[in-house]
């Protein structure tokens, strides 16, 4: 029996190592902007709502411009972004289950569809629920909800899978289990501390765990 019917994933460093091209992506708009160069703590800090949210509280009558160069950059300077090796591969295992799976970012919708997109796994996902689509971004577990109602499915037996500590409030708050990955966390020792039902530390543990409770 399976033991998971649904599966939800973040996409910034948990399928994807995109920390580094969102630093690059903020840094150019305050660098020509603002002439201010922010620390990759300060725009961490940012995080929760989608980009357009804090692009127009930091620009204000700019911002129709900003957004515009802001998108331009993201995707022209991707190839600083890739899927973490192993990741296809789990996506595969899943969808060959016929499991339902989706995503759940703070990410607004423009630049999640160009990450997935330009990496070729946005093929994979049912349902891709960014910070766009909810009222209460994480770590509020709106977006979970959302996926559990689309696919008629017992919380029990849904599994979020995501590298932050709005990862695991998000999941609590929604009733379901959470994964918690650290190959590329960048609060490691805070989400350590929080008890996640699973934490794996390599790509290929989590495989390993999917192809044991997805049979």
């Amino acid at each position: 029996m399976k033991k998971f019917e649904g599966i939800i994933f973040d996409i910034d460093g948990t399928l994807t190592s995109t920390n580094e091209l969102i630093f690059a992506s903020f840094n150019h708009v305050t660098t020509k902007y603002l002439n201010k160069k922010l620390t990759n703590e300060e725009i961490i800090s940012l995080f929760g709502p989608p980009e357009d949210t804090i692009l127009k509280k930091w620009f204000g009558d700019d911002f129709t411009n900003v957004k515009e160069d802001y998108y331009k950059f993201y995707k022209d300077e991707h190839h600083l972004a890739d899927a973490y090796p192993g990741i296809k591969e789990i996506l595969e295992i899943i969808k060959s289950g016929e499991i339902p799976l989706g995503i759940f970012t703070g990410k607004g919708r423009k630049s999640a569809l160009i990450t997935l997109e330009v990496l070729g796994i946005d093929k994979y996902f049912d349902l891709i629920i960014t910070g766009d689509d909810v009222v209460n971004h994480k770590p509020c577990g709106e977006g979970i909800i959302k996926f559990i109602n689309e696919f008629h499915l017992e919380k029990e037996k849904v599994l979020m899978i995501g590298d932050s500590l709005g990862d695991i409030i998000a999941s609590r708050e929604a009733g379901v289990k959470i994964a918690s990955v650290l190959w590329d966390s960048y609060a490691k020792e805070k989400v350590l501390k929080q008890g996640s039902d699973y934490v794996f530390h390599s790509v290929e543990e989590l495989k390993e765990f999917l192809e044991e409770n997805l049979q």
